[in-house]
């Protein structure tokens, strides 16, 4: 009942006071609505546990290769078959591998995203299917009927949900699948959106130890530890070559000079990457935001008790205790913290809803940010905390009995000396303190979106190329020559619609994610018996992609279709790994290399520009780039790349006519190919800059508000001090000073406030930035060409919010001064 009539009392002194309500609450809504919108990003991403049984039972099985250069080392078919025929720490084992598929048979064809699976992988998750069944043991065995499970969306948009879809059939890449399950709506294979799983089908007997080109998954045995997971894998790796024959030219010894070696982490993890970094830089530098905002309003609350000194004083004199004064005081900031929680809810709400929109690409859990109880229960923690501790500076200055204060008070006589504004003053200096820390990392984000503008990623003028993907599934086509006749076809087609400059195509376009590595042997650079040399990026390219692509070829010349046409032994290579073998690009030209130690050489005809394959955040990966059909690669007769990205360049690039163009070009090849993945490299080059993107507007919101309220507290501080020396102003004014020395008094006040905030924000931002080197590039934490600009915006922007009251302070006419009270 106390506390009830206390909440009265507290809203109706609120309500004669709108002002400072409506700016008290707005403050608190905004710093406690931004940590409420991080905490729930922080929360969905790297809190929440997986949504699958038991996901704390949950494994990535990863290997690295550290000699032959290889951190994060993917599962081969034989390897999976050797873990899970020989490890003891496992419940079960699955492999998978994202892919491209074509659908056909069913009206316009078109590609979509698959997942291929091993029988065990669905299962491990443990999310039983929304209709049918899993995929058998038999299901993935070679030779068995081919089937699919479809996702819910993909079973709602292509089969309207009709339950009838389980026993149909599905033309996928040529080969008829029967319909055996459907996962439910909220199922989520980590961090992809497949259409459809399909089963591997591996045929052991034609597998050799080679070929780590797929991703692993496994469950744990109860009460078994990813030490001793990894220890146990680390028995059964040696089995591998013991169990499945070497790829062509490789022997024992180069398998164990490699050093293959597991590196088994927690799913959850390896789900989320390393995006944790930036998360909880920006939890961080939110927070720094809610401490300014507490800092404002301490300030105005300072104010504001002030105004009630002679009712506290006269309260505790007629024998209210301290203790019951400081609780009416706290219960009224507490009261103010939670109504702006309650606000700052509804600002978080809205702000997911942006953060969703403007999110990087890569930001995995997407679908799990919401506003669920533990981000409630957040939320409702830092209001009150809020709400106590900005609460703490009026109670411990005006709570006790301070009659003579209160007397003194009404005076005309009096003037506020040093001791009355210390704490406000104490409260700007901090605010400007950890505004420079904000803005400090603001800056250096900035440099660093700088440094990333200009680097040379490995191509030019990327809105002019236009990238779309192509797949041939042998099951329509076999013979690998018809294949790229069919490219050739397509491109020469393509390059007749008018505006076309160019096109090419590739295996991989320049940071789209493929990436396929292997070593690269080199004549004249002998590697020790059984060794392996370090592995390279390839690249299966066509004659005319890198003109296409913007990507100069410094030395020799380009491939050319008499080269594929012809399988010539040819090669291009980037000029980082012609640096690394012959320093001079020119040297390279005539050397040769081959991909195994009884492959054919193949003749260095080219050096090209080093892309930066990674992203250029990354260092660009050494390339060979290989013709797009090749004879004698890895024994094979022919080999050749069968789902390509193709890259054109226009003027027309963007609009709906041209891509028209494009589609009937290749169907005019071929009308059964769909055409997936349309995008230009300028969206891909977005991509791959949109977590450092991300990082920089979410440091410069929060750096513009920290500023922002900083300038408003040194404004606040000055016009108060004006206020309280209004008197003293009218007689320095009355007795000749001039109203520029009256004015320098108070823009002193504004530079000593700048000048010990920059120095204390110095000296928290040089340790605090160092947390954000990883998500710098080129730009060291302690840049100084960033702290000096800061501190000068700073300081600049302080002694801008100290003239305007200052100036105003001129304005007082000494009559009316002498008559303030």
């Amino acid at each position: 009942m106390e506390l009830l009539t206390q909440l009265k009392h507290v809203i109706r002194r609120l309500a004669r006071s709108p002002m400072f309500a409506a700016v008290t609450l707005l403050t608190l809504a905004v710093g406690i609505g931004a940590n409420t919108a991080i905490f729930s990003v922080v929360n969905g991403v790297l809190l929440k546990p997986l949504p699958y049984r038991n996901p704390e039972a949950l494994v990535a099985v990863w290997q690295t290769a550290p000699r032959i250069g290889i951190k994060n080392l993917t599962t081969s078919a034989a390897l999976y078959f050797t873990y899970r025929e020989e490890t003891r720490v496992f419940e079960d084992i699955g492999l998978w591998s994202q892919q491209s598929v074509s659908i056909t048979g069913i009206s316009e064809p078109e590609q979509v995203d698959a997942i291929g699976v091993t029988d065990g992988t669905l299962p491990l998750l443990g999310v039983a299917p929304f209709r049918g069944r899993w995929f058998s043991r038999r299901d993935d065995e070679p030779r068995t009927p081919p089937t699919v499970v479809l996702t819910y969306g993909y079973w709602q948009r292509r089969f309207g949900g009709d339950p009838s879809a389980i026993g149909k059939t599905l033309m996928v890449d040529g080969r008829s699948r029967e319909v055996i399950g459907i996962m439910p709506e909220s199922f989520r294979f980590l961090n992809r959106r497949p259409a459809l799983f399909i089963p591997f089908q591996f045929d052991r007997a034609e597998l050799n130890a080679g070929g780590f080109n797929f991703q692993a998954l496994a469950r744990l045995k109860p009460g078994v530890t990813i030490a001793q997971a990894n220890a146990d894998a680390g028995r059964v790796l040696p089995m591998l070559s013991q169990k499945f024959k070497l790829p062509q030219g490789m022997t024992v010894k180069m398998f164990d000079d490699a050093q293959i070696a597991p590196d088994i982490r927690p799913l959850a993890q390896d789900t989320v990457g390393d995006v944790g970094d930036t998360l909880w830089v920006l939890m961080a530098t939110v927070g720094i935001v809610l401490a300014i905002a507490c800092a404002n309003v301490a300030n105005l609350l300072l104010v504001r008790a002030e105004g009630r000194q002679r009712e506290l004083a006269v309260r505790a004199a007629l024998g209210a205790s301290w203790t019951r004064i400081a609780r009416e005081l706290l219960f009224e900031t507490v009261t103010l913290g939670a109504l702006g929680g309650a606000l700052g809810v509804g600002v978080a709400y809205g702000a997911l809803r942006l953060l969703k929109f403007f999110a990087p690409a890569g930001l995995p859990r997407l679908d799990e940010i919401t506003i669920d109880p533990r981000v409630l229960f957040f939320a409702a923690a830092i209001s009150l905390l809020s709400g106590f501790f900005f609460g703490l500076a009026p109670v411990i200055k005006y709570a006790g009995p301070r009659l003579d204060l209160a007397l003194r008070g009404g005076s005309r006589t009096f003037s506020g000396g040093r001791e009355r504004h210390r704490t406000q003053r104490t409260l700007v200096v901090i605010q400007v303190a950890l505004a420079l820390v904000l803005l400090t990392g603001s800056g250096l984000m900035i440099r660093t979106f700088q440094a990333l503008r200009n680097v040379q990623p490995g191509f030019t003028r990327p809105e002019e190329i236009l990238t779309l993907r192509v797949s041939i599934p042998s099951a329509q086509i076999q013979e690998p020559e018809r294949v790229g006749r069919m490219y050739h076809d397509m491109l020469q087609k393509i390059a007749a619609i008018p505006g076309v400059v160019s096109a090419g195509l590739s295996n991989s376009i320049t940071m789209d994610g493929t990436d396929n590595n292997d070593p690269i042997f080199v004549e004249d650079r002998p590697v020790a018996d059984g060794k392996l040399p370090p592995v390279r990026r390839y690249k299966h390219v066509s004659p005319g992609l890198l003109g296409t692509m913007g990507n100069p070829v410094l030395a020799g010349r380009d491939i050319t279709w008499t080269d594929v046409f012809e399988m010539r032994p040819v090669v291009l290579i980037s000029e980082n790994l012609a640096r690394e073998y012959w320093r001079d690009p020119a040297e390279a030209l005539g050397k040769r290399v081959r991909e195994n130690p009884k492959g054919t050489w193949r003749e260095i005809i080219g050096v090209v520009w080093s892309e930066r394959d990674n992203g250029v955040d990354q260092k660009a990966p050494t390339i060979v780039y290989w013709p797009v059909m090749t004879g004698g690669l890895w024994g094979n007769k022919i080999s050749v790349r069968r789902n390509v990205a193709f890259a054109i360049r226009s003027n027309r690039t963007g609009t709906e006519s041209f891509l028209k163009d494009v589609r009937q070009a290749v169907w005019s090849v071929n009308s059964n190919l769909p055409i997936a993945n349309v995008r230009t490299v300028a969206e891909i080059y977005a991509r791959s800059m949109a977590r450092t993107s991300f990082t920089l507007v979410m440091l410069a919101i929060a750096a513009s508000m920290a500023l922002l309220l900083g300038l408003v507290g040194i404004y606040g501080v000055i016009s108060y001090s004006i206020s309280q020396r209004t008197r003293e102003i009218g007689i320095r004014i009355a007795l000749g000073a001039s109203r520029q020395k009256v004015q320098g008094i108070f823009m002193r006040q504004g530079i000593v406030f700048a000048g010990i905030g920059v120095v204390c924000g110095l000296a928290a931002a040089v340790p605090l930035t160092r947390l954000m080197s990883t998500l710098l590039f080129e730009v060291s934490p302690l840049d100084p060409v960033t702290y000096c600009a800061v501190s000068a915006v700073l300081v600049g922007a302080a002694l801008l919010a100290a003239y305007l009251p200052a100036r105003q302070a001129t304005r007082i006419e000494p009559v009316d001064a002498l008559r303030a009270e």
